[in-house]
Formats: structure tokens, sequence, C-alpha cells
């Protein structure tokens, strides 16, 4: 906390945030802070409690953050459009205070929970008088899961000062990678460049007002981009740099983008809510093979499986058995290819379909339809048979309207020239519904 204050008042005249227009230097956002810190010390709120900010990148919610950080308080950031479905987040990590911000005028409130904070995790923070953080899962396999961290250990990376480009807060406020971009910038003196909405149009207009050099986002976002064409109404001449990740990029998309955007660098990232960001460098720029580690970080294969051991992973979950092995390890689910230092991330174990004994990446599948004309978003699935254990079916959403039946045969047609037989969908569901959620990530589940 402190060497980010220091770094704030050596560049105390510049701007920090750009929030709804509006410029805050980073001498305003100390006056934030100070407020933030008187703020929650009227209100009660005791170090060591656990404590929600409700939020985004507004220059309170970034305030507060750091006013509860200082108060040495167990955090855990939320998105302002919580759903109703996610309440139970609440319960989970045992919630006793909430701090609400308002994304539309950055004032803020204070509501008192009833959680109950008990956990061993908690109490190793507490022992250590360490600030926390939970993070949660996505929780489209079931319920979400809460990550512990120490939040020490995953802010001691920004002591080391490195460059920072004019960056877009793309991903959400309650995601570490969100939050991890937030950091870096202000560790580095940058400009946090906050969105009103996150749609094609608005990103690209954002991207043209401010010169922006690096737009992180999902390959989900970056299709939807290319099919808007919104990248065409405007000047993003500016743009250096475009990183992907927090799912399978497919092949087809990252070739679209650098056959559009053949003057910008494209990097595969790679980061989990359990261990932070790690450093990443991709083999070129139409390619899916990926080098990822840097200091603090450690990576291997075992069984087709990568395990990381990191620094700054995680405590534990607070409501699931531990992902690490006996040495440290975390089991990270993601299927790999290996070819020297580099790896291929195929998918989740998890969402491998298995077809009479037989494994069906999702994404191979994906990839394979989406090189189709008038295909706009495909999500592969699979369905439980009777006889062979599951079948590959495939939501298709199309960029103009076609004959159904022609589409389907034009689509099976083509797969079994690609594909194995097996891994040929079945089952075909056409209709119109984007295949993106709120994080601009596609949904699998309840496909």
């Amino acid at each position: 906390m402190d060497a980010f204050i220091k770094k704030f008042e050596e560049t105390s005249q510049l701007p920090a945030i750009i929030w709804n227009d509006n410029i805050v230097s980073y001498e305003d956002l100390i006056i934030k802070i100070n407020q933030a810190i008187a703020f929650i010390r009227v209100n009660g709120v005791k170090a060591r409690e656990v404590v929600s900010l409700t939020g985004d990148f507004t220059p309170n919610t970034i305030a507060l953050m750091f006013a509860l950080i200082n108060n040495n308080n167990i955090i855990v950031p939320l998105n302002y459009n919580i759903k109703e479905s996610e309440y139970i987040k609440f319960d989970i990590a045992g919630v006793q205070k909430d701090i609400i911000v308002n994304v539309k005028n950055d004032e803020y409130r204070l509501e008192y929970k009833d959680g109950n904070p008990r956990h061993i995790l908690y109490e190793i923070i507490i022992e250590r008088k360490h600030p926390g953080l939970v993070l949660f899962t996505s929780g489209t396999s079931g319920k979400p899961k809460g990550a512990v961290h120490d939040f020490s250990k995953l802010l001691e990376k920004f002591n080391t000062a490195r460059k920072s480009m004019r960056t877009i807060n793309f991903l959400l406020f309650d995601h570490w990678g969100g939050l991890n971009t937030m950091f870096h910038t202000l560790s580095n003196g940058g400009i946090v460049f906050t969105l009103k909405d996150r749609q094609p149009e608005s990103v690209c207009t954002f991207i043209e007002k401010y010169k922006i050099e690096l737009l992180p986002a999902s390959p989900s976002f970056l299709n939807l981009m290319l099919i808007s064409e919104a990248y065409k109404n405007h000047d993003l001449s500016s743009l250096k740099l475009i990183t992907y990740g927090t799912e399978p990029m497919p092949q087809t998309t990252l070739e679209r983008l650098k056959k559009t955007f053949p003057n910008v660098k494209l990097q595969q990232t790679y980061g989990l809510i359990e261990l932070g960001v790690l450093r990443s460098k991709s083999k070129s720029d139409d390619s899916l093979w990926v080098k990822i580690g840097g200091e603090g970080f450690e990576t291997r294969v075992v069984n087709g499986l990568l395990e990381i051991k990191a620094e700054s992973a995680m405590l534990g979950y607070l409501n699931a058995p531990s992902p690490f092995t006996e040495d440290a390890w975390f089991m990270t689910g993601d299927q790999v290819e290996v070819d020297g230092e580099y790896i291929k991330i195929l998918g989740r174990k998890s969402e491998i379909i298995n077809v009479g004994g037989e494994k069906v990446y999702p994404a191979e599948v994906e990839n394979v339809i989406q090189e189709l004309d008038n295909v706009a978003e495909v999500t592969v699935f699979g369905e439980k048979n009777p006889i062979i254990g599951n079948i590959v079916c495939a939501k298709v959403r199309l960029l103009k309207e076609e004959d159904k039946k022609q589409f389907i045969s034009r689509l099976k047609i083509y797969c079994r020239q690609k594909l194995q037989s097996f891994k040929v969908p079945v089952k075909l569901i056409i209709d119109d519904d984007l295949q993106v959620g709120d994080r601009y990530k596609k949904k699998r589940n309840n496909s």
C-alpha cells in the first residue's frame, strides 16, 4: 500500500483515471483514498472484517479498494450488476459489510450483512495481519467456488516497475484479470481507462477517442467485434497490442484478427483466479502455442494436464476441496499439448465430451464449424446418450438467414471432411441468441 501511495505522490499531477470522460489525477485519487479511509472508519469497518465491494472501475470504487487494503480487510470484489442467483456469494464468503458504489454517479453506501466469517483460511490471513482477497469462479458447473488469497502476495509483483501502455480496463472488477490491469497501470503511473459498456461499437469508439494502445479481451468479444465490423467505422491505428485469454481462442478467429489488424501484435495470456496472471509469450501472432511462467511461477504437465506452482497461489477454497497436489502444485484442469517450452491449451478436462471412449474437445469442433461461411458463433457441447455415453451437439448462430436444412447438410458434409466421424455433431441447434455472457465468454452451461 505504501509503495502505491508513494508512486501516486510522485505522479500527482498526471491523470490516473478517465471515467465518464472525466479526468481524475493521481492527486485526486489520493484525496479519494483518504476520504474512503475516513468513511470506513466512521462506519465502524474494523480490520480483519470480511467486506464486499460492489462496483466497477469508478474512481471511488478504486479508492475504496485501496482503503480496505490499508485497513487489512478481507475484500470480496463483486460486479455492480450482480444477479440474484449470485447472492450466494455473500454467504459463501461470510460477508459482514457490503460497500456498494453507484456506477452512474460514483456515490457509495454501506449495508450490513449477517455473514459468518469463521474459516481456517481467514484465520491464516488474520494471523499474518495482511489484507485478504476472495475471488469467485464462474460457477458454470455448479456452485461458485470462493478462492481465498493473501492479498499481499498478489500485490508484490507490482513493486517491480514495468512499461505501462494506454490500456482499456476491459475485464470486470470482480475478475483478477481486470484488477491485475488496474494495479499494473496505477503502479506504473499510467491511466486507468474505464468503459461505460463493452459492446464492440462502444469499445471501438473509445479506442479511437483515447488513442488506446492495448486491448485485453476475450476471444468471444474479439469474434463479435470482427463480425460487427465496428472497427471499419473508426481509426484504430493507435492499437499496438491485443491480448486474449479466459477461454480457448479458435484458430479461425485468430487468423481473421491478424488479417484485420496486420500491424497489431497478438498475444495469448494465461491467468487463473487461484494463481494470478502469468507472464506469457506467443510463438507467433497467428499461433496458439504459448510459453507461460515468469518470476514466481513453475509449470509442468502431468498426464496431459497443466499444473502450476506459484508464490502468489491462493490459500485454498472456502467451499471446495483443495486443488493442490501434496507437493503444492495447482491442478489447473487444462488439457494441453507440449512442444518444447511451448504449450497449446486444448480445453478444460471437465468440458471434454466422451463419445464411446473417444475424447472430443469442443474447441476443435468449434474451430472447424467457424470456418464455414455464414457462421457468427458456435458452441459445442455434449449430451447424454444411453448407448455411447455422449453425443456431440452444436448450437450455431448465423450471420444472416439461411434455409436450416440446407445449412445443416452443408455443415455435416464439411465436418465429415475435416473431422473423425465421432467428432461430427449429431444434434444441431440454430438460433439467434448471443452465445456470450456478461463477461463476453462463451456460455457452455445449459447449452
